[in-house]
């Protein structure tokens, strides 16, 4: 059974900074992963975007089964009801959604599994607030910048927030976001580093987002 909601939630907030990444290589994907790990990062976002997807999840859930019982690793992408339960399935501990989908909602409950819906405009953070939800993607986020967050953060007290796109490694960056009100950021090549992986320098992937992790714990909610 994959972790309860609030668990989740709260290793999101926890973590501050969240790898989103998909790679067509299964190993690729696992040294990635495993770079995280070793820096520090207990929650990792693997995309449906490719048609390696299922293969690789699975290979880096057995991997993390096996070295890193600890960290959190859920399936972003899943757009449709089936995916959802599928990867749910498969052992993902938790969906994320770029839009917000009521049928996807109701098989995340009914598979009893955590579900991150993306929104960007204020009536989808009301529709996913209305299915349960307490805790939404802004996407994307280099769109609609941290003043959107200033914004809608009055109207929904009860929802929390993480952008992904438009967030760079930097203390700049990160605290913008989080002076907005987000509990988190989601990152892709802002943090893993495209010519790092095509290298597969896995210690200076490491050494790089050990890095990223030492500022965000500098970072003030």
């Amino acid at each position: 059974m994959a972790p309860a909601t609030a668990e989740i939630i709260a290793a999101f907030e926890k973590s501050k900074l969240i790898p989103v990444f998909y790679h067509e290589e299964e190993e690729v994907c696992y040294e990635v992963m495993k770079a995280c790990y070793e820096a520090g990062i207990r929650v990792f976002e693997f995309t449906n975007r490719g048609d390696n997807a299922r293969r690789n999840f699975a290979y880096m859930r057995d991997k993390k089964l096996a070295a890193m019982p600890d960290m959190f690793l859920g399936i972003g992408t899943i757009k449709n009801a089936e995916d959802a339960k599928l990867f749910a399935g498969m052992g993902a501990d938790f969906i994320v959604s770029p839009i917000t989908d009521v049928s996807v909602a109701d098989a995340c409950k009914k598979e009893e599994i955590a579900w991150i819906p993306g929104c960007m405009t204020p009536s989808e953070i009301a529709v996913a607030e209305k299915t349960g939800a307490s805790f939404a993607k802004l996407f994307p986020g280099n769109v609609l910048g941290t003043g959107f967050v200033t914004a809608i953060k009055p109207l929904f007290p009860n929802m929390k927030f993480m952008p992904t796109g438009g967030v760079d490694a930097t203390k700049e960056s990160m605290q913008a976001w989080f002076d907005a009100g987000v509990v988190c950021v989601g990152m892709g090549s802002g943090l893993l580093k495209k010519d790092l992986i095509e290298k597969k320098d896995w210690a200076g992937l490491k050494a790089q987002l050990s890095k990223a992790v030492d500022i965000a714990k500098t970072i003030n909610k």
